[in-house]
């Protein structure tokens, strides 16, 4: 993998976490690595500055990950809707991890960081990216993240129907 060619964004508020991340980021061989300390700074660097992956913290103020993901998935105005994020969070409830993935997040990863985990999750975003898909309701990565071959029973989910599309990318 050619990590020198990526560029990431790093939306974090606590300036400890962005350097360790930047560090960590910069040791597997990334060297275009922007910051923000929160969603709408980091929507306004990606008006300026294309980025291939985004990582951000979930609880953020003023604009924390969440809404900072909504926006970027369904903004008319997003800077690119289509850039794969992994969110950064210490805070794992079920029901804040279901609200990412609804929002539109690819990846998880818990606090505290480690490089491997940095690692595996860029991995899974480039190696393993799953298509994205629109419906009435939502637009993001296809949240199923696998499909069993064996499945041979109805369609699991009333969004499955003809108004839900892939979306290529």
């Amino acid at each position: 993998m050619r990590f020198e060619l990526l560029k990431i964004l790093v939306v974090e508020d606590n300036r400890h976490m962005r350097v360790l991340l930047a560090e960590i980021l910069r040791a597997i061989g990334i060297s275009q690595i922007y910051e923000a300390c929160d969603g709408a700074e980091g929507l306004q660097m990606m008006r300026s500055h294309p980025v291939d992956i985004v990582l951000t913290d979930l609880a953020m103020e003023p604009l924390d990950g969440i809404d900072f993901v909504r926006l970027l998935r369904n903004a008319a105005d997003s800077p690119n809707q289509l850039v794969p994020v992994i969110m950064i969070t210490g805070h794992f409830t079920m029901a804040r991890i279901r609200e990412a993935r609804d929002a539109g997040v690819n990846e998880f990863l818990a606090k505290p960081i480690t490089a491997r985990g940095v690692i595996e999750r860029v991995h899974q975003i480039i190696d393993h990216a799953r298509p994205f898909v629109r419906t009435d309701d939502y637009f993001g990565p296809d949240r199923r993240r696998r499909n069993d071959p064996r499945y041979d029973g109805p369609r699991r989910r009333a969004g499955d129907g003809p108004q839900a599309r892939l979306v290529q990318i």
